[in-house]
């Protein structure tokens, strides 16, 4: 017998869910202030699935407050501020000497991340380009164990598992030693790592913040405003900065992924001042240490190399969207070669133009794209714009061997760009990401002989004949997760 009491109290409930989804359709049509195409994939994400499309919207659409940000003080912005506008009057007056004659052909890149970005240009730096998990662990392990006054540390994702562990270890026994240690951390991408973990390191006198960390344990973090950077100073001298992560997927020892192609840049020189100062922002703003963000320790004129860097950082607490203007600007002022590398490759509409403008013109465009999704919904929306890029003329390369993950960019071989920021505009719009421009030839050349060695030894090109091949299923993937790609 059909208990009615029973049925009509649960009809009752979900006319409540249905009305509460109703009335959240309506605030986020009239009351977010989004892009009318977020706006419109949040409603036909609570309109098709009510109940749990509503449980996404709380869990991924926190609001964000930009007063939040920690930044410069105000004597801080004062020094800043005519310094940088003294670098740009020099470099728009031709007074600028720049040490490789070639740089001043980027002159208005240079400009843009200095007005957009407050980046300064340094040249007093060498740069090497690491392309392998291992190697890049060898040498910043060796970096810290070598450290005689500081280490600090600014990661996404350490893991606790015998990579991440390592690390940890290291930097207790630095601690030990007397040397001042800092450790950075997003609270849900180092989700693993806890006080409890880090209680041998802490005893040891080493420093910890956690990014954007919940003031309630039962308050899930936020999923979006990740602190996405990579970041690690030593001793105020040695700077990396890239993609990698610290975990052992990253060494290539996680058999979903299998190699790990990714890359990251160790700079020594003046540009490490500028990797020091953001992760100092970052530190201020998560402990409230208030660190300086020019170490008193640096020496300026001590003689390093010769190449060009801007150190450029971009994150929600902006609206200037800063890495993605300074790619936007190399992408269209490109005449011979535009080469990408990026693991989700979900871009805006102005930067995608400029992509497919670019192959129009007869520009060699090219996009390397990874064989094997980690984010689903991602990866078929990643191939519904390689898809557009290929009919205008674009060229598409996969990577086989492994999980590509490198965020790099690649101009008319003389000017590159890696870092932490996606080609999607969760990185763009959403996150905390820091990029190094660097203008260099032979740095470019590096660059490009990286991508070639992926594409001839580890991949193969999709074509625009083999991407219409492309059966029923897959169309509809593409077509579903493209509609959600502005809140991906």
């Amino acid at each position: 017998m059909i208990n009615y009491f029973n049925f009509s109290t649960s009809i009752g409930w979900i006319a409540i869910l249905y009305v509460v989804n109703i009335l959240l359709i309506f605030a986020v049509i009239f009351t977010e202030r989004k892009s009318p195409s977020a706006t419109l994939a949040w409603v036909m994400v609570l309109a098709f699935i009510p109940i749990v499309g509503f449980v996404f919207y709380i869990v991924f659409n926190q609001n964000f407050s930009r007063s939040k940000i920690n930044k410069l003080t105000e004597k801080e912005e004062v020094i800043v501020s005519k310094a940088l506008k003294k670098q740009i009057e020099r470099i728009n007056d031709d007074d600028y000497k720049f040490a490789r004659p070639e740089t001043k052909i980027w002159k208005h890149l240079i400009k843009l991340n200095q007005v957009y970005g407050h980046s300064f240009y340094t040249e007093n730096n060498n740069v090497e380009l690491i392309t392998d998990g291992v190697e890049l662990q060898n040498k910043l392990l060796n970096d810290i164990k070598n450290a005689k006054k500081t280490v600090d540390v600014e990661y996404y994702i350490i893991k606790n598992d015998f990579v991440g562990m390592k690390l940890i270890n290291l930097l207790t026994e630095k601690a030990k030693e007397g040397v001042e240690v800092r450790l950075l951390m997003d609270t849900l991408g180092s989700r693993s790592i806890n006080d409890v973990v880090l209680s041998e390191y802490l005893k040891a006198g080493g420093k910890v913040g956690y990014f954007f960390k919940p003031k309630l344990k039962i308050i899930a973090p936020k999923f979006n405003y990740r602190n996405h950077r990579k970041i690690v100073i030593v001793d105020h001298e040695i700077g990396y900065t890239g993609g990698y992560n610290v975990a052992r997927e990253y060494i290539g020892r996680k058999k979903r992924f299998g190699y790990w192609r990714d890359t990251h840049v160790r700079i020594k020189g003046n540009a490490v001042v500028d990797l020091y100062g953001r992760f100092a922002l970052d530190w201020r703003f998560t402990t409230k240490e208030q660190l300086d963000v020019i170490p008193k320790d640096f020496a300026f004129d001590k003689e390093k190399g010769s190449m060009g860097i801007q150190i450029v950082s971009c994150g929600p607490e902006s609206p200037s969207v800063e890495v993605k203007r300074a790619m936007m600007r190399m992408i269209t002022y490109a005449e011979k070669k535009v080469w990408l590398q990026t693991p989700y490759f979900v871009p805006d509409p102005s930067i995608f133009e400029s992509l497919k403008m670019a192959a129009q013109s007869g520009v060699d465009v090219r996009v390397m794209i990874p064989c094997k999704p980690d984010h689903i919904f991602v990866y078929w929306a990643t191939y519904s714009y390689v898809g557009e890029l290929l009919r205008s003329g674009g060229r598409v390369f996969i990577y086989d061997d492994g999980f590509l993950h490198a965020k790099t960019l690649v101009v008319d071989g003389e000017v590159g760009t890696v870092g932490s920021t996606n080609f999607d505009n969760r990185s763009f719009k959403l996150n905390f990401e820091t990029n190094a421009f660097i203008y260099d030839r032979e740095f470019a050349k590096k660059m490009e002989d990286t991508f070639q060695n992926d594409l001839i030894n580890h991949g193969h090109e999709l074509t625009y004949e083999a991407y219409l091949k492309r059966g029923v299923i897959i169309k509809f993937k593409e077509a579903f997760s493209r509609l959600l790609s502005d809140i991906l």
